[in-house]
């Protein structure tokens, strides 16, 4: 009986130094993808999509759109997928400020957008769903 109490103890503490480690790995993941000792932030934006067919599969990149800075001066091209068949919007890192879009909503053509940057987070622009 002691002896299945022990093995018993030492699986419940193996399975809690074994979540506590996923945990750790988990917010360390987090951190390094969303926060930077720099303080950058971070945006994504979820512009019109254009349906492209690979064969008998079809698939819906996001259109790329233009980033400018506060004073209006062009600063980045974002093409917003990797491939034809990729349907994640690409994540930008940018420098904390105020930056203007130029980007292609699905319901309302091309739009300017104003969007402010804050150190260690993420900004999401939603042009999909936007009337």
């Amino acid at each position: 009986m002691k002896l299945a109490i022990n093995c018993s103890f030492l699986k419940t503490v193996a399975l809690l130094a074994l979540l506590a480690w996923f945990s750790a790995s988990v917010a360390t993941t987090q951190a390094a993808g969303f926060r930077t000792s720099s303080g950058a932030g971070y945006l994504l934006v979820y512009s019109a999509t254009d349906e492209v067919s690979d064969g008998d599969t079809a698939f819906n990149p996001h259109s790329s759109y233009v980033i400018y800075t506060s004073n209006g001066k062009f600063l980045r091209n974002v093409e917003n997928h990797m491939s034809r068949s990729d349907e994640i919007p690409e994540l930008v890192k940018l420098t904390p400020g105020s930056y203007t879009l130029e980007a292609r909503s699905g319901k309302n053509g091309y739009v300017r957008v104003p969007v402010v940057i804050k150190p260690g987070r993420q900004t999401i622009v939603d042009l999909e769903s936007r009337s």
